[in-house]
């Protein structure tokens, strides 16, 4: 059974990671590092998908702000709590929060859309995006990284194949559990 699961995250993996990182991808982007380290994904692969993903990600919330702001889609991310502070934030300084948006978690959908609805050129958003991605993408593949290496120190330098499966989905389970807390406790302080 693991062999056909290690064989799958192989052949698809960097799918799931591309996919994954469209929406809030910070565990499929701490997985994609993790094996990355693991020689199960090749390095330039995982960054390719992480990057990809969330650029794409961005681009399209982005162009749905602008390009359908009375789509019901736009309508209810318009009607979320802090979409008026995102909205003033990305009037006042434009290039910060684009730079940023992706890092507040549980924002990013909403931060995209608001960027979309404000006055900041389409290129001007293609290029910032394109940074901020790429620096993401580095961060959050270097914390799988790390995390990859940590295991192996406290596993042995021979991790096997269903050891690195079973690493990796408690490293995507607690980096969920991590996003889903601080996203509630966020929630809470902006009802607050």
């Amino acid at each position: 059974m693991t062999d056909a699961i290690h064989l799958l995250i192989e052949r698809y993996g960097l799918i799931a990671v591309f996919l994954g990182c469209v929406a809030e991808g910070e565990s499929a982007a701490v997985l994609a590092g993790f094996f990355a380290h693991q020689h199960v994904f090749n390095a330039a692969g995982a960054f390719l998908a992480v990057f990809g993903g969330a650029f794409l990600g961005d681009a399209l919330f982005f162009m749905a702000g602008r390009r359908f702001a009375a789509h019901p889609f736009v309508v209810r991310q318009a009607a979320r709590p802090g979409f008026s502070r995102a909205l003033e934030l990305v009037a006042k300084r434009p290039a910060t929060y684009v730079m940023l948006n992706r890092y507040a978690y549980g924002f990013r959908l909403v931060g995209g859309v608001a960027a979309g609805l404000s006055s900041i050129p389409a290129g001007k958003f293609v290029a910032l995006n394109a940074v901020s991605s790429a620096v993401w993408a580095v961060l959050f593949l270097g914390a799988g990284y790390l995390l990859g290496a940590g295991a192996e120190q406290l596993v042995g330098q021979e991790l096997a194949r269903h050891e690195r499966l079973l690493i990796g989905l408690g490293i995507g389970l607690v980096t969920t559990l991590l996003a889903a807390v601080a996203a509630h406790h966020y929630a809470r302080r902006a009802k607050g």
